[in-house]
């Protein structure tokens, strides 16, 4: 016999364990040859998982849907990766609680180890595009940051006037996009590893965005100054929610990569800025 406590525990994993099945299954549906494999195989252990907790409650238990929605909708947004990286980060949380049921229920800490561990072993198998690209997308995302924000900040001040400095930036963006885009083709072509032409591609694009997000404040507002505060807010957020997907998917530190990013974009903004003030007073600039 449990206790009170401890069957609520037990009716918790329950829920989770059957909600997991149910994403892993529709996302073996929704891809093909090893990955649909392994998360298939990964689908059938949170079932049995699941029927293993149910032996203790005696209880049927309803997927949360609401979970079910979020996650597969994340899939399609960001990739399986990161997807079921998130979902079993956040499962991670109850380790504790885990705990606490062991205490009554010997089995428990097998049954968690085997959970953990396998499910670790299959994710690692799970061959997915664009995280094998994602050096290349941080090469064009922090390049866009760091050599925009600057140019961005220099030229604000220099030239005080929001559309010029727009379109400025927005010719210097798209022509070192390009030029990104070419350099990285070319790295990766000598170093005879990947493909080349996916890797320029996933660099060009990830420049692209950066400097639309980056550019659009300063066709919106008047101000210059207020463009640029804009500017640096997009800054803080595309590098959060890029540092976060990293973090993620690579099982890294989230606030070393994201400090570390956003002291060198905003370094080099406030730098660039400096040189806007030189080259104001040097010139004379009037415009």
């Amino acid at each position: 016999m449990i206790s009170e406590e401890t069957r609520n525990y037990i009716l918790q994993f329950q829920r989770t364990e059957l909600t997991e099945h149910y994403i892993y299954e529709s996302l073996a549906k929704r891809t093909s040859g090893r990955n649909s494999v392994v998360l298939k195989k990964i689908a059938d252990d949170e079932l049995r998982h699941y029927n293993k907790w149910k032996e203790f409650t005696g209880v049927e238990i309803k997927p949360s849907r609401v979970a079910i929605f979020l996650y597969l909708l994340i899939a399609r947004i960001f990739g399986i990766t990161f997807a079921i990286k998130l979902m079993e980060r956040g499962e991670g949380k109850s380790q504790m609680n885990y705990g606490k049921v062991a205490e009554e229920i010997p089995m428990a800490k097998e049954l968690i180890k085997e959970e953990i561990e396998h499910e670790e072993l299959l994710i690692g198998m799970i061959d997915e595009e664009r995280i094998g690209y994602i050096g290349s997308m941080v090469l064009g995302l922090n390049d866009a940051l760091v050599e925009l924000t600057g140019a961005l900040a220099g030229l604000t001040f220099a030239l005080q006037n929001t559309i010029l400095v727009g379109v400025a930036a927005l010719i210097t963006g798209l022509a070192a996009s390009l030029s990104m885009a070419a350099s990285e083709y070319l790295s990766k072509k000598s170093e005879g590893s990947g493909s080349p032409g996916k890797a320029a591609l996933y660099t060009g694009i990830a420049y692209v965005i950066t400097v639309v997000i980056l550019v659009f404040p300063y066709f919106i507002f008047y101000y210059h100054y207020l463009a640029l505060s804009f500017t640096l807010i997009n800054v803080v957020i595309i590098i959060s929610i890029f540092t976060f997907f990293v973090s993620v998917v690579k099982d890294i530190s989230f606030k070393r990569e994201f400090s570390e990013m956003l002291a060198i974009s905003l370094g080099i903004a406030v730098v660039s800025f400096m040189i806007g003030v030189v080259m104001r007073i040097v010139f004379n600039l009037e415009i």
